[in-house]
């Protein structure tokens, strides 16, 4: 027999050593290392081969159909749109999103709305009991017979559930909220966390069943637990938005079903979560005058393009060292903007306080905006404002040129579909041209 030697192991991951340590080296949590013997840790493994059983055998892609996983719309135009077409049957579905915005609202709108056709759906949440989900229903009209309401945190409950209802669309709120007594760990450890989501996506394969989960994220954006949570699932979905404004941005960071630079614009209402079809004028002021430090342009958010106002203010400064406060901009970005203005536009800046904001709480971090930000900047220094309907996009480099952006195309197409009849864009070969263009 092979001699037992001693080893560690930690009882949230797995992860495994040779001595005690009181710092897992994997998940880096603390006091969980201890100790196990690993008999036979030096013989090598071997796996039986085993035939596989009927109806299970290999076949040629060519003689198998697809009608069976085909997208089913899931009765919101949005969440399709991100999806690639609806939920497939049998997909494990990742949704990961910051508290409060919004996540549990918009799938319990999406289990109402699957409900409202006569399929069975199950909602099993181990953050809020049903009495609860049952209020915010009330609030959003999400009441259906067919909609079913489980408080579950056990892993064998829930599958129990499954097996009881047969629904047609599962919903789990949230990964990290349950457990297995199979597995060693607490709720949302690494170990539970890959056990849960082995376990339902196991149940979503054998049962051709949609399974969502709803996934907590870390103070960096990331989703919380292993990086094998999101290789196992077919579609990883990322809810975002500012706490601030209404708006929310559904992405999609994997989808083995679909395109995955689609994305889908949701207002936060008193009714719940509503999807915008149409986002043109959410971010576009509604001054009916011209006015001066202001410029349209179309930034792409993902494949669709929005268009979006650039504001900026340009006052004396009263301090030796003049302000410069951005918002929905990369303050580097404008930083950069202005020592070009300056040295290449010949725009005296250095004295003058500037402010840059864009309209609507929208975040602008491609290069394309650079020429609106500059057009607006040059708009409030002059005092001049710029035609109604004068829309521009353009990267501009260091040494004054304006350089073509990805979607150019589009955005000009998506331009003048809104009104925008005057295009200044990478056509303009420097800054100087672009201003006069402009009308500045």
């Amino acid at each position: 027999m092979a001699k037992s030697t001693p080893g560690y192991a930690c009882t949230e991951c797995g992860w495994q050593t040779t001595k005690w340590v009181g710092r897992c080296g994997e998940c880096q949590q603390w006091g969980t290392v201890e100790e196990r013997a690993r008999a036979g840790a030096s013989l090598a493994r071997t796996t039986q081969v085993v035939a596989p059983g009927a109806g299970r055998e290999a076949r040629p892609i060519t003689e198998l159909r697809g009608d069976a996983v085909r997208h089913r719309q899931t009765g919101i135009g949005e969440l399709d749109r991100v999806l690639g077409g609806g939920v497939v049957p049998g997909a494990a579905i990742l949704f990961s999103g910051e508290p409060g915005v919004g996540k549990s609202t918009l799938l319990l709108d999406a289990a109402a709305r699957a409900a409202s056709t006569g399929a069975k759906v199950l909602y099993a949440s181990g953050e809020e009991s049903t009495g609860q989900i049952r209020m915010r229903a009330e609030r959003t009209g999400a009441l259906h017979d067919t909609l079913f309401l489980a408080s579950e945190t056990d892993l064998a409950t829930v599958l129990g559930h499954i097996a009881a209802v047969d629904p047609e669309l599962v919903i789990v709120d949230s990964v990290q909220t349950l457990a297995s007594d199979q597995v060693d760990g607490s709720p949302g450890g690494p170990s539970q966390v890959r056990e849960v989501a082995a376990a339902l996506i196991r149940v979503a394969k054998e049962r051709g069943t949609p399974v969502i989960l709803v996934g907590h994220v870390t103070k960096d954006g990331s989703v919380a637990g292993p990086r094998l949570l999101e290789h196992l699932v077919d579609v990883v979905c990322h809810f975002e938005g500012d706490r601030q404004t209404a708006l929310r941005f559904l992405r999609t960071l994997k989808n083995r079903y679909g395109p995955t630079d689609e994305v889908g614009c949701f207002e936060m209402t008193d009714r719940g979560i509503a999807e915008v079809p149409d986002p043109s004028g959410l971010f576009l002021s509604r001054a009916t005058a011209p006015v001066s430090g202001t410029c349209a342009t179309v930034a792409m958010e993902g494949r669709r393009a929005l268009p979006v106002e650039v504001q900026a203010l340009v006052a004396k400064s009263a301090t030796p060292n003049p302000r410069r406060v951005t918002s929905g901009v990369d303050p580097s970005r404008v930083a950069m903007i202005l020592a070009v203005l300056e040295r290449r536009a010949g725009a005296r800046i250095h004295d003058q306080d500037v402010y840059v904001s864009t309209v609507g709480g929208v975040k602008l971090a491609e290069p394309a905006a650079d020429l609106a930000i500059a057009l607006a900047i040059l708009s409030a220094i002059t005092d001049r404002p710029l035609p109604h309907d004068l829309a521009a996009f353009g990267e501009i480099s260091l040494a004054g040129e304006v350089r073509p952006v990805v979607g150019g195309a589009q955005r000009a197409g998506e331009a003048r579909r809104l009104g925008y009849a005057r295009i200044v864009d990478a056509g303009s070969e420097t800054l100087d041209l672009a201003r006069k263009n402009a009308g500045l």
